[in-house]
């Protein structure tokens, strides 16, 4: 089976992708990530990049499509930077491997329904592309969960519903408030990437954190609509083969197709 990674960050060499990536079982070189793709049949994958919003830097191989980023440093100075946020970001979505738009909010301190998005929505509405929002837990102590927190999501898909937002991580670890908001709205998406992190041995996995994968199965099952969740690692923070064979034993089989492969060409609008 020919899978799409749906949620990775990309910079070879990058020094703080470098121990991460290390931590996981792998190194950080487009060289290692090659070989890995190639041995756990990942035909595709969707990077999030947030580095910088030029579009002179967003240059990936052809297996790899991108979203663009707007992190924490785009809101910094709103009256100084943000015309040129929004102009970064339509002339990003121009671009054929340009498949979307990607939030932070829970960095940036906004909730992803405040105005200061409308104008990256209405881009997103205009180039037909999806807008992916970080939701859930942080790796920053100066970001705030109340701005990641799912349930803000359900107020932005009603006040724009002809945008398709994608729930990256599945609003993890707020399982329960992310399966509602997703069922209520058709135009949200999830994503299931990052919700492991390092390298780790399978079966130990399995037996340490069964409470969790339980509860995990239990919400995606309540939400019930295996056509909009879609697989993804969020390389490097996790080590891909193993986490591959997680998700494998968490998405009853019959969804596989979908999950791992489908659901992104249909979401992404991908030309492969």
């Amino acid at each position: 089976m020919k899978i799409i990674d749906a949620h990775i960050h990309y910079k070879p060499e990058y020094e703080p992708f470098n121990l991460v990536a290390e931590n996981s079982g792998h190194k950080n070189t487009a060289e290692h990530l090659k070989a890995e793709f190639e041995k756990n049949n990942i035909c595709h994958a969707i990077v999030m990049g947030n580095i910088t919003a030029d579009v002179k830097d967003h240059n990936y191989p052809d297996n790899m499509s991108y979203c663009i980023g707007f992190d924490s440093k785009c809101f910094v100075d709103l009256e100084k930077n943000y015309d040129y946020f929004v102009y970064m970001a339509e002339e990003n979505l121009k671009r054929d491997n340009c498949v979307g738009i990607k939030l932070y909010p829970g960095y940036c301190h906004y909730y992803v329904y405040d105005k200061i998005y409308t104008p990256f929505y209405n881009l997103a509405k205009k180039y037909e592309k999806p807008v992916a929002i970080h939701t859930g837990a942080v790796s920053n102590p100066s970001a705030l969960l109340k701005y990641s927190h799912p349930l803000t999501l359900d107020e932005a898909a009603v006040k724009f519903p002809n945008v398709r937002f994608v729930m990256c991580h599945f609003g993890n670890p707020f399982l329960a408030d992310a399966a509602a908001v997703c069922e209520k709205n058709r135009n949200i998406t999830i994503d299931i990437s990052g919700l492991i992190e390092g390298n780790f041995d399978v079966n130990w996995y399995f037996k340490a954190k069964s409470g969790y994968v339980e509860i995990l199965k239990a919400w995606l099952n309540y939400f019930g609509d295996y056509k909009r969740i879609m697989y993804g690692s969020d390389w490097p923070i996790v080590n891909i083969e193993k986490y591959i064979e997680v998700i494998k034993n968490i998405i009853p089989k019959e969804n596989h197709q979908d999950v791992f492969f489908n659901n992104a060409v249909d979401i992404y609008n991908l030309k492969i």
